[in-house]
């Protein structure tokens, strides 16, 4: 691995170092617009919500699932001829994914940003902003920095994506390689991010009620006043426009809102309840929506038992993690990397869910099946390892005594009236004043 000096003499930035791809794109002067002119009182570099998903569910709910996906742990690892875990892989890959993304951001909040970005707008770009070499001339280089970016438009070879540039700390266009940024698409984009999908029904539903909403308390009465007599003429008509003033003034200068009118005047009110089924159209698209994509009322308040959370985290969480590790993996490792066993994997705490009464027999389980020792067992459950060598070991602690630890075989006691007894062809001497007993014969 090379050292930090090669790495900062190396590095390479893809603002600075930018390359148009075609010749349609726009040409970037890396040199311009660098200086930052002043601060902003809210952070430049997070992805806000699209405004018509502001106000409904799915604020709500695409929060609940970028934060449970966060929760999982995402390695660069090192596995064996069978694809199983062997050892956390030690690169600059893995301390972006769990320590340090970028300057602004934990790897756990470039999961969660890159999460919530993906089911809002049904595909979201993680770019390798800084690296040790020029991205656009090797496939081997080590990943520094990453970001969670915008796609704004597709070529056959490249994307030109919205990232945030901490140079100029403002978001800028940029055209990258397919084969370099991680493009994940939504697992759930049928359901969530297609325009006539049941997600985007709701939240037109939404939109029609917010605005029956603001009409209602808007302040408008919505009245027909009668006048007597036919308004076929002007004066009539000015009449008419006369009396609907002197009602406005009235109502409006009063501080209880109250108005008279001649008793031969009448007033027909037009802003009568909305009946219809609006509220009930939402409620069964609502439940429509949860059962498609496996998440319940339960769920989004904390209280759902073991079988919900566990249906929610293989239909849901599962998913958008293998769509961030397989990217991940097929992006950014190489060829070379993959077949020595380098890959990108998740793991899931199976104790979370786990209530306290439990825990014990669940050890007990897994230490007599020498699954986990005792130490890993103490570091699930919170508490530091004892420093034991015994406590490290996989064995099965309940089938060993005392002897056989300290070093000693375990004394056999099977069979011990057999044991006891002398062989057939042998006699059994009784002691003195007793007849001899013949053991074959079984007689004195």
């Amino acid at each position: 691995m090379p050292s930090l000096r090669e790495r900062l003499r190396n590095a390479w930035n893809i603002f600075r170092n930018n390359r148009d791809p075609t010749e349609v794109s726009r040409r970037y002067d890396p040199w311009d617009g660098y200086g930052v002119e002043g601060g902003t009182s809210y952070r430049p570099d997070r992805f806000r919500l699209q405004r018509r998903n502001e106000r409904t569910l799915i604020n709500s709910v695409i929060n609940r699932i970028a934060v449970d996906v966060a929760q999982v742990p995402i390695q660069h690892v090192i596995t064996d001829e069978n694809g199983r875990y062997v050892s956390k892989c030690d690169s600059t890959l893995n301390n972006c994914l769990l320590i340090e993304a970028n300057v602004d951001q934990t790897g756990r909040e470039l999961i969660q940003d890159a999460v919530f970005s993906m089911l809002d707008e049904g595909v979201v770009a993680i770019v390798p902003v800084d690296t040790d070499k020029d991205l656009w001339n090797t496939e081997s280089y080590d990943i520094l920095t990453l970001r969670v970016a915008r796609v704004l438009e597709w070529w056959p070879e490249y994307v030109r994506v919205e990232c945030y540039n901490e140079l100029s700390g403002k978001k800028e266009e940029i055209e990258l390689p397919k084969s370099e940024v991680c493009i994940c698409t939504n697992p759930f984009y049928s359901v969530m991010n297609e325009r006539n999908s049941t997600l985007q029904r709701i939240i037109r539903k939404l939109d029609l009620l917010d605005y029956v909403d603001e009409q209602s308390g808007s302040g408008k009465l919505n009245l027909i006043i009668q006048m007597p007599g036919t308004l076929r003429t002007e004066h009539r008509k000015d009449t008419a426009e006369y009396r609907v003033q002197k009602i406005e003034e009235q109502l409006t200068t009063n501080k209880l809102g109250v108005a008279y009118i001649d008793g031969v005047e009448k007033i027909t009110q037009l802003n009568q309840p909305l009946e219809n089924t609006m509220l009930d159209t939402i409620q069964y698209l609502t439940e429509l929506f949860f059962s498609e994509i496996g998440i319940s009322q339960e769920i989004m308040a904390g209280t759902a038992d073991e079988s919900a959370m566990l249906n929610y985290n293989n239909r849901i969480i599962e998913p958008i993690l293998s769509v961030l590790c397989d990217e991940m993996k097929r992006k950014f490792l190489t060829k070379w990397g993959r077949t020595r066993g380098q890959s990108i994997m998740f793991f899931r705490d199976p104790f979370r869910l786990v209530p306290v009464s439990t825990i014990a027999d669940i050890a007990m389980k897994f230490s007599s099946n020498e699954i986990l020792s005792s130490n890993e067992i103490r570091s699930l459950i919170g508490m530091k390892p004892v420093a034991d060598e015994r406590a490290d070991e996989l064995r099965n602690k309940n089938l060993y005594n005392t002897d056989y630890e300290m070093g000693q075989p375990p004394v056999n006691t099977e069979n011990t009236v057999e044991n006891a007894l002398p062989p057939p062809d042998e006699y059994y001497y009784p002691p003195q004043g007793m007849e001899m007993y013949d053991v074959q014969n079984e007689s004195y």
